[in-house]
């Protein structure tokens, strides 16, 4: 099983599962009751066991949150769980314990299932257990969106960041701005490979998420005990709205932007902008019910805001230069969310000049920014892009599709530690989870969305769930049996043994770091986190 559990006794016997076998769940459990249903393939009724046994989901007291306890024997099934998530997550349990034949559409084949006895005893390390879905360099339809929701909630994964805008395009519908999707959401052609090529594809690429289908993926997370987190990300990264609304720019009038890497072209800093932002912001919130929202601010030059407007910005705030500007503008924005009672996350840049109290940081360029923020007092959910960027290179394999950053395999995610050893225990206290990051530039479809995340993010699932001391001969010995269930569910993962030819993408080149290049080139781009 993937994760593993804590406590996994065996017993003698067990028990049979039978299209007529019964199930019943407590109140506020009947949702979880219909994935134990589909195990039976035909409709198990509800009500009591019957003589013959059968499941029982419930919550109990003395559990942790999202802890759970599962026992089958011969009498029948029962999973406990401290909260509705903590019976959630024992129901995947329950789902990897059968052949993973059972995870198809079809039957698993003629006669009853026998289920093996068994005790387990199981329950989360970290609160926060997320994955970060990019849609907005390349777009996702709705229903691969809640397939990957799925396949987190199948891993226990508990949040997905959803990356809903960027300088490629512009992903959510928002009343009143109807340029952010008629103009925001399309590009007239896309960059194909690393930046450094400069080659294109000439088509058309685009999408948006209307509120329907936001509150749908949003619906569907929360059956599924996963918790979705929006981001809008500002004050960089804006170039999809900059060219639908010019006037929210800094005298820029081009289009979508095209090629990926770091636009110049941000958002200027008057009160138009600022107004701007609320106003997107009051629609997420009003969709996403969420504590944290998402509002970036990782890549933000500061090279446009040297104009009189910027200027006389920072003579009236009291600023010392445009280097203070981003910080002035997202305590702005961090102040209208308390007024909605929300909080916001962003990248580890916003720690330059002093994040807003009560920012949560996802510290992405390296160790060093989670350390930063845990002794500033910040909540933090690591994400550093040299242990969890899952578009990063899987092998040296030149059949590798697209191959950019630094070599990231599959024991080199097994072996990332979220806490930083240069922690004090109440500094580490304030690493509330971490997350494994899923960029698209170069990942066009969810067929590569698969084959980049898996089976890496069963790895981080694995990495997150449980103890610091892990087994990695231990987890490779499981991984097998777990592709079969992978292969149940349709994912397009990469062999173990590596790329098959039909993986390759000659048409999109990449472009491979090592570590030390990798970070020289961030912190260039980005700046010192401690300025």
């Amino acid at each position: 099983m993937i994760p593993r559990p804590a406590v996994l006794v065996p017993g003698a016997g067990g028990f049979t599962l039978r299209p007529g076998t019964p199930v019943t769940a407590d109140p506020g459990l009947e949702h979880l009751a219909a994935p134990v249903r589909d195990l039976l393939r035909a409709g198990a009724g509800s009500g009591g066991a019957g003589s013959g046994g059968g499941i029982r989901l419930r919550v109990v007291a003395g559990l942790a949150p999202e802890g759970y306890v599962l026992d089958v024997g011969a009498t029948g099934i029962d999973i406990r769980g401290g909260s509705p998530a903590g019976v959630h997550h024992g129901v995947q349990t329950l789902r990897q314990l059968l052949p993973a034949e059972t995870l198809r559409r079809a039957p698993a084949g003629p006669g009853p299932l026998p289920v093996p006895a068994v005790h387990i005893e199981d329950a989360p390390r970290f609160g926060w257990r997320g994955v970060l879905l990019d849609v907005a360099r390349h777009f996702m339809p709705v229903a691969d969106v809640l397939r990957f929701i799925d396949l987190a909630a199948f891993h226990k994964l508990n949040v997905l960041h959803l990356h809903l805008t960027d300088d490629q395009g512009w992903r959510v519908e928002v009343p009143g701005r109807p340029r952010l999707t008629t103009i925001g959401a399309w590009r007239p052609r896309t960059m194909l490979g690393s930046r450094i090529h400069d080659r294109y594809d000439d088509r058309p690429h685009g999408g948006y998420y209307s509120t329907g289908d936001l509150r749908e993926i949003v619906a569907y997370a929360a059956e599924r005990h996963v918790t979705v987190v929006p981001e809008i990300d500002m004050p960089g990264h804006m170039q999809a709205a900059i060219a639908a609304y010019p006037e929210l720019g800094n005298g820029f009038t081009g289009g979508v932007r095209t090629s990926w890497g770091i636009s110049p072209h941000v958002l200027n800093v008057s009160d138009e902008a600022l107004d701007f932002c609320r106003e997107v912001l009051d629609h997420v919130v009003a969709i996403f019910p969420g504590e944290l929202i998402g509002i970036g601010g990782d890549e933000c030059p500061s090279g446009e805001w040297d104009t009189p407007e910027a200027r006389a910005r920072i003579a009236t705030a009291g600023l010392g230069g445009p280097h203070e500007l981003q910080a002035w503008f997202t305590a702005r924005i961090a102040e209208h969310l308390a007024g909605h009672g929300r909080r916001i996350y962003g990248w580890d840049e916003i720690l330059a000049g002093g994040a807003p109290a009560g920012a949560t940081i996802a510290a992405w360029r390296g160790a060093e920014p989670a350390i930063l923020a845990a002794r500033a007092g910040h909540d933090v959910v690591a994400c550093p892009d040299t242990s969890v960027y899952l578009d990063y290179r899987q092998s040296d394999d030149p059949g590798e599709p697209t191959p950019v950053g630094t070599l990231l395999t599959l024991s080199d995610v097994y072996a990332f530690e979220p806490v930083p050893p240069e922690l004090s225990e109440a500094e580490a206290a304030r690493i509330i989870g971490a997350q494994a990051n899923v960029w698209t530039e170069h990942l066009e479809s969810a067929r590569r969305v698969d084959y980049q995340a898996f089976p890496r993010l069963c790895a981080f699932a694995e990495t997150v769930w449980g103890p610091p001391d892990r087994d990695h001969a231990d987890f490779a010995a499981r991984l097998g049996p777990h592709l079969a269930r992978l292969d149940a569910l349709g994912v397009n993962y990469r062999p173990l043994s590596g790329p098959r030819p039909w993986d390759g993408r000659p048409d999109a080149p990449g472009h491979p770091r090592d570590l030390a290049d990798r970070l020289a080139e961030v912190y260039e781009m980005t700046g010192d986190l401690r300025r």
